[in-house]
Order: C-alpha cells, then structure tokens, then sequence
C-alpha cells in the first residue's frame, strides 16, 4: 500500500536545524574535534533544588493518574507569582495563565486557533524557524518583518502594506531576540499595543530568554505594558532560565479568550504535563532565584570572553544584550551558508547561517554562548587561523 501524505505535511517547512546537524554529524564522523556554537541547547544541568523536587513528587501516587486537563493549579499560581516578582504583572492563574508542553507547542496551537486558510501572520525576519510550522499547518500566508541593524533590530510597522494587514490575524515578536540578542525597550512595545489594536492583531510574544539579559539590564515583559492583555499573550518556558529544555514546561499568559482557546484545543491533543513535573516546575518559580542569577552571570562571563577574543582577531560585532547567542556579521565575499560551511569545514567550529532564520538574516552568522570560556577561545583561534580577518594592531 502506498502512503499519501497529507497536504499539510507538504506544506511544512525544511527543518533547519536538521540539515545543520547532519552536517555536523559528518565532520565529527570523520574524527575531528568539532566545537557546537549552532544549536540553542543549553549545556548546564537543571538545578539541584528542582531535580530533587522532582523526585519526590514523582513517588507521590496522585501524579500516577492523569493530571488535570488544563495543568495543575500549583504550577498555574507559581507563574502568576513568578509574573508579580519579576515584572510586577498580576495575572489570574485560572483564567490568564495556560500551561504548555513547551512554548514551542504553543507557537503552534496559536496559528490553528486564529488563523484559517489565506490568513496572514507577520513573523520578524531574521526570526525562530518554527513560527513558521505552525502557518504552514493551518495554510497561512507569512508576511515578514525585517529586522535590520539600522533599527536596532525591530519592526518597521510603517513599512506593512495596508493589504497585508487586513489578512493579518497574528504576529510573532520575540525580545530578547533569538537570533539577534537584542533587548526591546518598553517605548516599542506601547507602540505595539497602539498598532495591533489600530489593527485588530493578536500579538504573539515568544519570551524564551526573558531572564536572560546583561550588563545589568532586566528585559521588558510585553505584559507590563498598559493594554497588552487586551491585544496579545506571551509565551514563556522553563527551558532557558532553568536548564529545564528536556521537562518541556511552558506557559502563556494574558488574553482570557486567547488562554481559554488554547486550554479548549490542547483538551484534544494532551491531559497536560506529568503532574510530578508540574510540582518541579512550580518549586523552581517560587523558589530562590539565585540559580537564575548565577546562570546569567554564566553567560555573561562567555559573552564577554566571545567578544573580547573576537575583537582581537578584528571581527568587530556589537556584544549581544540578552539571550545566549551572538549575531555576528561576517566577512564579504561569502554567503552565510558559505562562511558557516567553511568554519565546519575548516576549523571545526559549528556556528548558524543567518539565512536559515529568514532572508534579512544573509550577511549574518549565529554563536551559541553554550561552551565554557576556553572552548570559546579556542573557537575564535581556529578561525583566526583562516586568515579571515585583520587584527586590530
């Protein structure tokens, strides 16, 4: 029997990420030392505290049987509490917090809940590949916005056509910015507010690295902006504040209808989380937050041993204000593909071409801060190796 795939298969997108790997894998295949700076996962361990949480709810016989349908109680006020420490955002945990299988999981169901065939999203370009699955699973049509250097890497609302804004139903936004390591200040999200209820657009905020920001600076929750419950949700995991990518917890919060919409589509695909899960998740919330401030400094300790060993090669690039990656402009003569597949090849250093986050995104390579110092040192002296750059004298 032959099997047909369905029309929606089809439609889904090249899996970036995958074609980077099977890359990779070759080159390590050939027995060569490779240093990973392509991928987003992260390299140190969940805390200890939350681990040991885990492993007491998990002997707990009232997490043997199914959850609640729209996640534990526990878990939904552990995120309004991290929300009010955090941000000073209130949130009704029954009615503005949804609890996810990741927030990648939600990036999905958002589309299939909005959007009907022909709709438009507006996605930020360069942006997180799999915004686009979740249009391609419901038949959308992707309007992208350019995030360019000269705008401090955000949307031009002003350069959307009027056409592409009547179709538009959602739009995708993600500060700090996977790729970029860009903050947004809170001046760009009142404006935001103001352009999606001019507009009637759902707003979409992906706050992935939103513990995750430097030199001192706390990034911006679109939930503290006056309005954002009325035109959006934000969509928040455990995965990169906690070490937690593996658990798979995520949460969106604001819009009552927009949470009830989601909690009515994932009763048909999931009885929620492992509730031992759930309970870890709420201990690593509302417990002490050093482990998060620790894990920042971690990261600020490599951003600026990258930067400062890239400056001394001559590759000048701005130093990432938040997330765990770089965005580094790369020489002119190649592609990104080009200069990402001749760091592979040539010093054994894995790093993301810019294009594989969107077309604005050529020019660019993405680094992963997801090595110790020394790995990242040893990184820039293979490439300096290639004879690439002019060292400041």
């Amino acid at each position: 029997m032959r099997i047909q795939p369905s029309d929606m298969i089809d439609r889904l997108p090249t899996q970036f990420f995958a074609t980077l790997v099977a890359k990779v894998n070759k080159v390590i295949a050939a027995g060569h030392d490779v240093i990973n700076l392509g991928q987003g996962n992260p390299d140190l361990p969940t805390p200890p505290h939350i681990i040991e949480e885990l492993q007491a709810q998990a002997a707990q016989p009232l997490h043997h049987k199914y959850p609640p349908f729209s996640g534990r109680v526990e878990l939904k006020q552990a995120v309004a509490h991290w929300y009010k420490q955090e941000f000073d955002v209130d949130l009704d945990p029954e009615e503005e917090v949804a609890i996810l299988f990741g927030s990648k999981t939600g990036l999905v169901e958002i589309c299939q809940v909005l959007m009907n065939k022909g709709d438009v999203a507006l996605v930020p370009d360069p942006g997180y590949p799999d915004y686009w699955s979740g249009v391609a699973v419901v038949d959308g049509r992707m309007v992208m916005m350019p995030l360019k250097a000269e705008n401090q890497f955000l949307p031009d609302y002003s350069q959307l056509s009027h056409a592409d804004l009547e179709r538009a139903k959602l739009m995708f936004l993600n500060y700090p910015n996977n790729p970029t390591a860009v903050n947004a200040p809170l001046e760009f999200y009142e404006e935001t507010v103001r352009f999606a209820r001019k507009n009637e657009i759902v707003v979409c905020h992906d706050f992935a690295y939103g513990a995750i920001s430097f030199d001192g600076k706390k990034p911006v929750s679109f939930m503290q902006v006056p309005g954002a419950k009325e035109v959006g949700v934000e969509f928040y995991t455990l995965s990169k504040t906690y070490n937690m990518a593996g658990w798979r917890v995520g949460a969106m919060v604001g819009n009552r209808e927009l949470v009830r919409l989601i909690n009515l589509i994932q009763d048909h695909y999931f009885v929620s989380l492992f509730g031992a899960v759930q309970m870890a998740a709420a201990r690593a919330m509302t417990g002490s937050q050093q482990c998060v401030r620790d894990l920042v400094a971690v990261y600020e300790g490599r951003r600026d041993a990258l930067y400062s060993n890239l400056h001394r090669i001559g590759w000048q690039a701005q130093p990432s204000q938040g997330s765990f990656f770089a965005w580094l402009p790369i020489p002119s003569g190649f592609t990104s593909i080009q200069f990402s597949d001749l760091l592979l090849e040539k010093a054994h250093v894995v790093v993301a071409p810019g294009d594989g986050f969107g077309p604005t995104g050529e020019g660019y390579v993405r680094a992963a801060l997801l090595s110790d110092e020394q790995r990242l040192a040893e990184a820039v002296n293979r490439i300096e190796k290639l004879g690439l750059f002019t060292p400041k004298i």
